[in-house]
């Protein structure tokens, strides 16, 4: 097991139980109590944890996983989430992107699918000598520093970043600066990662201030689609994001259960599960 692997282990044991015993954690994952240690007191030194006497406590009340860390977590679901999602827009619209491991993943397939898009104006027949110039194949506006880093390069996308407060555990900006730029723009569709989807309360978020902005993304596009592994049906978190009634589309992975199925059928959402 890598040091990365460790890492993100005794991340996810101390997301579950708030606490963790330095034995405990060597026998659970067998390496040395010595391995633990050095491996707890690196996370400690990088603000992931605080460090006690032979052990750990997680930071605040409700610990959160960085997101670099929790992006190993359903990472094929997610995969897949974010081929169907790029199947779902069309070159030339304007794309909202919240923060978010399985939105990260869409902006990935975007990326790649935009990349081999450029296909459809290299190879068109065209009488001119001269073809014509390249540019953008789509718009993204988005929150997220980690997705704004991976788009910026790419030059078939146009990327357009809010201006906010970022926050260290998701790379999202947040605030009354995120709220200015997007009461500025319109969106063909918006692909929401959330940590909730509940039948009665709609779509989650565990920060307000993230279910704010995703709020606002909402309100302003054409077309909401959410994307989440099947484990947060059924989950509600702290702050809501909106209601059903908002939603055109669910893209989830294939171990969602009917009952879930028909639950957002019957509110008119296009369920699509890969």
């Amino acid at each position: 097991m890598s040091k990365h692997e460790r890492w993100s282990a005794l991340l996810e044991l101390l997301a579950a139980g708030g606490r963790l015993e330095v034995e405990e954690a060597a026998t659970t994952l067998e390496v040395s109590a010595a391995t633990i240690r050095r491996d707890l007191d690196e996370l400690a030194e990088q603000q992931m944890l605080v460090r006690t006497r032979g052990g750990a406590i997680a930071h605040g009340v409700s610990y959160e996983l960085p997101l670099r860390y929790k992006s190993s977590r359903h990472a094929s679901e997610k995969q897949r989430i974010a081929a169907a999602v790029a199947d779902l827009v069309a070159d030339g619209e304007v794309v909202g992107l919240n923060g978010g491991t399985t939105t990260t993943e869409v902006a990935r397939a975007l990326a790649l699918r935009t990349g081999s898009g450029l296909r459809d104006a290299a190879t068109a027949p065209s009488s001119a000598s001269v073809p014509a110039p390249v540019g953008p194949v789509l718009t993204v506006v988005t929150n997220a520093l980690n997705i704004a880093g991976e788009l910026a390069v790419r030059p078939q996308i146009k990327i357009v970043v809010t201006g906010g407060v970022a926050r260290p555990q998701t790379y999202e900006l947040v605030g009354p600066l995120t709220m200015g730029v997007l009461n500025e723009v319109v969106l063909d569709v918006v692909v929401l990662g959330v940590d909730g989807v509940d039948p009665d309360l709609g779509v989650m978020a565990h920060h307000e201030d993230e279910a704010g902005v995703s709020r606002l993304f909402a309100e302003r596009a054409h077309r909401v689609i959410v994307v989440t592994d099947s484990s947060k049906m059924g989950k509600r978190a702290f702050a809501r994001i909106c209601g059903l009634d908002r939603i055109d589309v669910v893209v989830t992975d294939s171990a969602i259960s009917a009952e879930a199925t028909g639950r957002l059928t019957d509110a008119g959402i296009k369920v699509i599960a890969v």
